[in-house]
């Protein structure tokens, strides 16, 4: 599933390539992907305006649009991308990582579940081969925490460190910090030297201190290399991968309802 890295890169193609362009037409008749709204609302909101700004918190991405004109909310579901096509017909993507045997896809029209046609022929298209996307108008973001590459120190500490819960099941509360999943979660863990499965609230401030510069940087590498599958233990995780730092052997359970990875010598506090 696509975390916080993975819609950056979306965020930032919408930035890079889709905004300031006229729209023209938009085709929101899935009504699955679309739904509350019935199919031609988004359309009504939207055509006529211009996309203005894009924004992400956490995994959730919205865009602004021009002369007052709701906000556009765009998820990504379980693998979904962005692509948006210029004048020229050149196109930029981003999103959840697409291996090269599926990169064919791209140009299958059934995994186009919304699209945006701008003035100048170019579109901007969100494509969902599980079809667990979202399109939305104005959407409700009062429920999430605090975006996890931007969380401030004192208040990583109150929303991390004030719990009984497994510290692996704290991080992946978007109710308390957003963006984190399930492998930066283990990458973010195995960096800053901590057992997933350690209660929050025994963790020194030092240990939250350790553990929230130990997710910024997985995020910002995670960002710079393409995904958080390019991360040093994401890339070990596996039920037959070893600690990249000590070699030993990974250990596997569930914390917070997720299967988690560890290193029993490097995170065995």
């Amino acid at each position: 599933m696509p975390e916080l890295p993975e819609v950056e890169s979306a965020r930032a193609t919408i930035e890079r390539s889709a905004l300031h362009r006229r729209i023209a037409n938009v085709d929101d008749t899935d009504t699955y992907e679309c739904r509350p709204h019935a199919p031609g609302d988004i359309r009504a909101a939207l055509v006529g305006r211009e996309l203005t700004a894009a924004h992400r918190q956490g995994k959730t991405m919205w865009v602004e649009t021009s002369d007052d004109g709701p906000e556009l909310g765009l998820h990504l579901g379980m693998s979904g991308r962005i692509l948006v096509t210029g004048p020229d017909s050149r196109v930029d993507e981003g999103g959840d990582y697409l291996p090269e045997r599926l990169r064919s896809g791209r140009d299958d029209p059934s995994w186009t579940r919304f699209a945006i046609t701008f003035e100048d022929g170019g579109s901007l298209a969100l494509h969902d081969k599980r079809r667990l996307g979202r399109a939305r108008l104005d959407p409700d973001r009062t429920a999430l925490g605090p975006d996890a590459e931007h969380i401030t120190r004192d208040d990583f500490r109150t929303r991390i460190g004030h719990s009984k819960a497994p510290v692996k099941a704290r991080l992946l509360d978007q109710h308390v910090i957003a963006g984190v999943g399930n492998l930066l979660a283990d990458e973010a863990l195995w960096r800053a030297q901590l057992r997933p499965a350690r209660p929050a609230d025994e963790l020194s401030t030092d240990d939250l201190d350790r553990l929230r510069r130990s997710l910024r940087s997985a995020i910002r590498f995670a960002i710079g290399h393409g995904g958080v599958h390019t991360g040093e233990f994401a890339q070990a995780r596996g039920k037959s991968g070893h600690c990249p730092r000590c070699g030993a052997p990974l250990s596997r359970g569930t914390v917070g309802g997720r299967t988690t990875y560890w290193c029993p010598v490097d995170q065995a506090v």
